[in-house]
């Protein structure tokens, strides 16, 4: 049994047509984020059930720049990508012909064969993501966060991870999970460049472990949504050992049958994003949230992470305590690093300090302030 959950953009609300000039602000990051630039050929992703308001104004904000607009309007991606007969061959060929691709899709197209991170990676396109974001709301709110200073938050956050040996989440539900031999992307985020992939609102600092070790308490998943009874997930040298609890219990473990290894885990940094009302994708990047993706090991029981195990399932988590090497980095939801001098003297920059890296989800960043 699980509690309700929205499972698409079906049921969820759509905006008034008057507050398009709301989403601009945010837009205008996402753009910049992506760096359209003027006679570039700009691929909109859409779902038939995505907002018209979210589409037309990122259609326009890209119009504007006087980029080639084309939007394709598809069914719904699967969840984590069970369905691996999906999607049609439409959307990989279009994303051939594109020099930025901007997906509003509910479930993340990476979890498919056309549209996995690898093959995204051969292409010449920018591609960003609005996974459970393409809404009025996500693009009113996190997406406002100036894109210099959450540059400033990921490299600082980057450089603490990749300097750590260990990684421990604990929470007040009793999940106490340790991360090791793990490795980061490599480099700060910029504004992407051909072949990248990044989501949006930018939100977060990635990492992949090949060592974990613990216990999980769901809260949240793809699988279950919000459980209405506990369930619990033991972990050993990176791959989930057992998953114990009753009903919601057995549809993680049907969802992949062959079991589930780690696959990657995000730190949310972005003090704009919504940790309440927001989707679990939206969620994940709210500054001091955490989640981790799951995905299902082979037929043959083995960890393949050049392409999709079609058993994605993403776990998270709102109010974590997160400590590096035995040093706190996240105190129960709150992240440290907003709390850096160097952090607040950049933030100056755009607006009050105290305003812009304020994490309280109800105190909406004025527009004056995005950038």
């Amino acid at each position: 049994m699980t509690m309700t959950a929205p499972f698409s953009y079906l049921d969820t609300p759509t905006a008034a047509p008057l507050s398009i000039s709301e989403l601009i602000p945010g837009v205008y990051n996402l753009l910049e984020y992506a760096a359209v630039a003027a006679g570039e050929q700009v691929l909109i992703l859409a779902e038939h059930g995505t907002d018209p308001v979210v589409i037309q104004a990122i259609a326009a904000a890209a119009a504007y720049r006087n980029a080639e607009v084309h939007v394709l309007s598809l069914p719904p991606f699967s969840a984590g990508g069970w369905d691996a007969a999906t999607p049609s061959p439409l959307p990989a060929s279009a994303h051939a012909a594109a020099d930025v691709v901007i997906s509003l899709t509910w479930w993340g197209e990476v979890h498919t064969t056309q549209l996995f991170f690898n093959e995204i990676a051969k292409q010449k396109a920018r591609f960003v993501s609005l996974h459970q974001t393409a809404t009025a709301a996500a693009l009113a709110t996190g997406a406002r966060f100036p894109l210099e200073l959450y540059f400033a938050l990921e490299a600082k956050a980057y450089a603490r991870i990749a300097a750590a040996q260990e990684i421990r989440v604990t929470t007040t539900l009793g999940t106490d999970v340790t991360f090791r031999a793990f490795t980061t992307p490599g480099h700060p985020s910029t504004p992407l460049t051909s072949g990248m992939w990044r989501p949006f609102p930018y939100g977060g600092a990635n990492f992949y472990p090949d060592q974990t070790d613990g216990v999980v308490v769901i809260e949240e998943s793809t699988v279950t949504g919000v459980p209405a009874e506990r369930i619990t997930l033991k972990l050993a040298g990176n791959r989930v050992t057992a998953i114990e609890g009753s009903a919601a219990a057995a549809e993680l473990r049907r969802y992949a049958p062959n079991g589930y290894y780690m696959r990657h885990a995000l730190i949310g940094l972005n003090p704009k994003v919504r940790s309440a009302g927001g989707t679990q994708f939206e969620r994940e990047k709210h500054a001091g949230a955490f989640y981790f993706g799951l995905d299902g090991l082979t037929t043959q029981g083995t960890i393949d992470r050049n392409g999709p195990g079609h058993a994605h399932c993403d776990c998270q988590f709102d109010a974590p305590t997160i400590t590096l090497d035995g040093e706190r980095f996240v105190d129960n939801g709150h992240l440290l690093l907003l709390d850096d001098p160097e952090i607040h003297q950049l933030a100056q920059k755009f607006g009050p300090a105290e305003v812009l890296l304020n994490p309280n989800p109800r105190l909406v960043l004025p527009p004056r302030y995005s950038r």
